[in-house]
C-alpha cells in the first residue's frame, strides 16, 4: 500500500509522502495547513549537475517542513522579487503546499503555480504567489522550484551523449514535470484530487504551462492550465533545435574554460552563475530534445496532440512600454515611423496601419501596443487561437488593462523599472510612467496577495478587482469553467463561427468582442504560422 494514502485524517500537522513523513504549520488565523520546503527531487549538485531531476530519498522520522527551502541559483534582476526562501543553493528542489482540506478524503481540486523570471529568476517562496488565500477558497495551492538559468537550461553535446535518451537542454521543464509526478503519488495526502489538478503560470511561467501542456510527459497529468502573458512559440523563450542548444552550450563552456562536461560540473556555482551575466534570455529557452519535447510547441498544438484540457489564458494591455518601439528616441510621429520603418522595413506601411499614430499620445499608446505584442501579446493570442481550434475543450481569454495604484509615500523617490519591479538606485533609468497594466502586475491580484505588496497604495477598487480574478481562478480550478454567481458572464473564445469574446479585467470587468485580431493575424504571417 502507498503511504501516501494510508492516512485518511490530519494528526498534529503530519501527513504521510510516499517518500516520509512531513510536519506543516498551521496558517495564523486560519485553518489551513501549510507544508513549506518538501524535496521533491534529489539536490542537482556535483554528478547530478545537469542532469534530469532524480526521485528524492525517503527519509526515517519526521520531517519539518515549516520553512521554504533555497531558491535556485539566480543573478538578481528584477526589483519586484522578494525571496522569503533559505538562502540560495543549487540545491533548490522543493515544493510548498497550502491545504485547506480536514484530511485526506476530502479529494479538493489542485492548483500547481510556477513562477516567471525569464527562466533566469524566480522562487516558489516569493509573497506574491502565497497560496493561501487562493486554498481558503477550497483549492489545495502549491508553488514549485525549478532550475534556472544555466544550470536549468543548459545543453552539450556531451550532456546529450551521456544521457539515455540523447536530450539535453530542458532540466528546469523536467524539473516542473518532477513536481506533476510528485503532485500525482502524493497529493490525495494533503486532500487534494490528483485527477483534478490544474497548472498556471506568469511570463515565464505562463510559458512552462505552455510546454507542459505539449509534453508527452505531462499531458496526462493535468486537467486544466491557466496562462498569463507568454506561452512558448512565438516568443523569445520558444524551443530551438537541439543541435542549436548544444552549439549555444559549447559556446559557453568554451568562454569558462572548461573542456569537458566534468569540468563544468567541478567549477563552483557562483562561478557558472557569474559567467552568465549580459547573456540574452534567449540563451535559456527550451530545446526540441524529442524527449520533453518531441517537436515545436506550435506543431503539437497545430497537431492536437496536446493536453486536451480546458484554458484560461490572456494578457495585459502593458506588456512592454513604448521604449520597446522607440528605444531613446521621443515619442514623435517621426521617430515612430523611423522606428517602425527600421523593424519591418518592406512591411512597415501595413505596421503604420494597424498601428496608426498621428501625434505625441497616439504615439506613445500606438509604440505600447506594438511593443506589447512583439514582446508576449501575440505568442499568447496564437497559444489561444492553437488550442481553441484543436484543444477540443473550452478556452477563456482575457485582456487585462487595470492600472497599478501610485507607490505609498514611504517608498520616497523609487520609480518603475523594468516588468513592473522598482529601481531605488538614483542614477538608474527609470521606465516611463505606465499608460496601463503593466508586465507581471496581475500576479498579486489573481492570487490574492495585494497585502502582501507594500509597494503600492492598494485602494477599495483594486481589492474588487482582486476578488473577481481570485473568484475566477478559484471557479477555473474547480470545475474547467470561470462562470459563476455575481461574476460577468464569460463565453468561451473558441469561436465556432461566432465573435470571440473575452474578459476584460478592470474595476467594471465585462466581456466584450474581440479587438485588433487583424494586428495578430499580420504578426502571424509575418512569422510564417498560418
Amino acid at each position: 500500500m502507498n503511504i501516501a494514502t494510508s492516512q485518511s485524517s490530519f494528526v498534529d500537522n503530519r501527513i504521510a509522502t510516499s517518500t516520509g513523513v512531513v510536519e506543516g504549520t498551521r496558517e495564523p488565523g486560519s485553518d489551513l495547513l501549510s507544508f513549506r520546503g518538501i524535496p521533491f527531487a534529489e539536490p542537482p549538485v556535483g554528478p547530478l549537475r545537469f542532469a534530469p531531476p532524480q526521485p528524492v530519498r525517503s527519509w526515517l522520522g519526521v520531517r519539518r517542513a515549516d520553512g521554504f527551502g533555497p531558491r535556485p541559483m539566480q543573478l538578481s534582476m528584477f526589483g519586484d522579487m522578494n525571496f522569503r526562501s533559505n538562502g540560495m543553493r543549487e540545491d533548490c528542489l522543493y515544493l510548498n503546499v497550502w491545504t485547506p482540506a480536514k484530511s485526506a478524503d476530502d479529494r479538493l481540486p489542485v492548483l500547481v503555480y510556477f513562477y516567471g523570471g525569464g527562466n533566469m529568476a524566480g522562487d516558489g517562496s516569493e509573497p506574491r504567489y502565497d497560496g493561501a488565500a487562493l486554498a481558503r477558497r477550497g483549492l489545495v495551492t502549491l508553488t514549485v522550484n525549478y532550475r534556472l538559468g544555466v544550470f536549468g537550461f543548459f545543453a552539450h553535446p556531451e550532456l546529450s551523449r551521456e544521457s539515455p535518451r540523447g536530450a539535453s537542454g530542458n532540466q528546469g521543464y523536467l524539473d516542473q514535470n518532477a513536481a506533476l509526478v510528485w503532485v500525482r503519488d502524493n497529493i490525495h495526502a494533503f486532500g487534494g484530487d490528483p485527477r483534478r489538478v490544474t497548472i498556471a503560470g506568469e511570463s515565464a511561467g505562463s510559458i512552462s504551462v505552455s510546454v507542459q501542456m505539449a509534453s508527452p510527459l505531462s499531458k496526462d497529468l493535468i486537467a486544466g492550465a491557466i496562462g498569463s502573458s507568454g506561452a512558448a512559440l512565438g516568443s523569445v523563450l520558444a524551443p530551438v533545435t537541439l543541435a542549436d542548444k548544444e552549439r549555444t552550450g559549447a559556446e559557453f563552456a568554451a568562454t569558462v574554460g572548461a573542456g569537458s562536461l566534468a569540468a563544468l560540473r567541478a567549477m563552483p556555482a557562483d562561478h557558472l552563475l557569474e559567467a552568465t551575466n549580459g547573456l540574452n534570455v534567449a540563451a535559456f529557452s527550451s530545446s526540441v530534445d524529442g524527449y520533453l519535447l518531441p517537436r515545436f510547441v506550435d506543431e503539437t498544438f497545430a497537431a492536437g496532440e496536446q493536453a486536451r484540457v480546458p484554458l484560461l489564458v490572456g494578457w495585459n494591455s502593458e506588456e512592454a512600454n513604448f521604449q520597446g518601439t522607440l528605444g531613446d528616441a521621443d515619442p514623435t510621429p517621426e521617430n515612430y515611423v523611423k522606428a517602425v520603418r527600421a523593424l519591418y522595413a518592406e512591411s512597415a506601411d501595413e505596421v503604420l496601419r494597424l498601428y496608426p499614430a498621428s501625434t505625441a499620445e497616439e504615439v506613445m499608446d500606438a509604440a505600447t501596443d506594438l511593443a506589447s505584442d512583439r514582446f508576449l501579446g501575440y505568442s499568447t493570442w496564437k497559444w489561444s487561437e492553437l488550442h481553441a481550434a484543436t484543444g477540443g475543450c473550452p478556452v477563456y481569454r482575457y485582456f487585462y488593462t487595470h492600472p497599478r495604484p501610485p507607490m505609498v509615500p514611504e517608498m520616497g523617490n523609487a520609480v518603475a523599472g523594468l516588468a513592473g519591479g522598482i529601481l531605488t538606485d538614483p542614477d538608474a533609468k527609470a521606465a516611463p510612467p505606465p499608460r496601463g497594466a503593466v508586465h507581471s502586475a496581475d500576479i498579486e491580484y489573481a492570487m490574492g496577495n495585494l497585502a502582501t505588496n507594500r509597494v503600492y497604495a492598494w485602494t477599495a477598487e483594486d481589492y474588487a478587482v482582486s476578488e473577481t480574478m481570485q473568484a475566477c481562478y478559484a471557479n477555473f480550478v474547480k470545475t474547467g469553467d470561470p462562470n459563476g454567481t455575481g461574476l460577468p458572464g464569460w463565453p468561451p473564445a473558441n469561436g465556432d463561427g461566432r465573435e470571440i469574446s473575452v474578459m476584460r479585467w478592470d474595476v467594471q470587468s465585462q466581456t466584450e468582442p474581440e479587438r485588433h485580431r487583424e494586428r495578430f493575424a499580420f504578426h502571424d504571417r509575418l512569422l510564417g504560422r498560418k
